[in-house]
């Protein structure tokens, strides 16, 4: 396991030339929400539109998804859709595997296991995560059964245990494990204790801590802070 924390006064610009290394290259990539992530994506269309380049051959997956439809406001497909997807003016589209939140926690959980398995449980190129002031990442939250799932590719999360309080689908470690690479995007004074929880020189696997429970568990780790989000560290 690789662990770089790299601190920017731009994360979100920073990562979107992450990504779109691994979209042009016609990798899998897993997307997730928040505002940050949002600029990230921006940033993604604005530099594929400016070259020119074709991202048709990647595959653009979720971490996770609120149980809304794919128009509602909390919904995280909505923000890839507004941020990234109708920023492309013409260019070919990447194909998208999005959750089906409308169908409620359990069922949308069984139909992207589904698709995940249909698909070869790929390997991503990328898996993009932010993470909550209480240290979870997707929709894996502080002590609840899902960190210790093993088996499973998605989970059906009842009850969610930080705002939006609505009920959530995400991907499970092992399957989030599964990544060239994992970048965490992480700003704001406000998330500086959760980053040094989860990444300082402290840090060891704890379920109260979610974002720990999955550096051990994966190849590559790069973690993308703004200064405010590292002064803890």
């Amino acid at each position: 396991m690789s662990l770089e924390i790299e601190v920017v006064e731009d994360p979100a610009r920073a990562c979107s030339a992450m990504l779109l290394g691994a979209c042009v290259g016609g990798g899998d990539l897993v997307l997730t929400g928040g505002s940050t992530p949002r600029d990230a994506y921006s940033h993604l269309a604005s530099a594929l539109r400016d070259m020119e380049l074709d991202p048709s051959g990647a595959t653009l997956w979720f971490s996770d998804e609120r149980c809304v439809g794919p128009d509602d406001e909390l919904s995280n497909f909505r923000l890839v859709k507004e941020s990234l997807l109708s920023g492309l003016n013409g260019l070919p589209q990447p194909e998208v595997q999005r959750i089906q939140g409308e169908l409620g926690p359990q069922e949308a959980a069984e139909a992207y296991e589904r698709e995940l398995s249909e698909a070869g449980e790929p390997r991503f190129e990328l898996v993009l995560l932010g993470l909550g002031p209480d240290a979870h990442i997707a929709s894996m939250f502080p002590g609840q059964a899902s960190l210790s799932e093993r088996s499973r590719l998605a989970l059906g999360v009842p009850e969610a245990g930080h705002e939006p309080y609505v009920p959530r689908v995400t991907l499970t470690l092992p399957v989030l494990a599964n990544a060239e690479r994992i970048v965490f995007l992480v700003t704001g004074e406000a998330k500086a204790e959760a980053v040094a929880k989860a990444f300082g020189p402290a840090a060891k696997p704890d379920p109260s801590i979610p974002a720990s429970m999955l550096v051990p568990l994966a190849e590559e780790v790069t973690v993308l802070l703004d200064p405010a989000a590292a002064a803890r560290l």
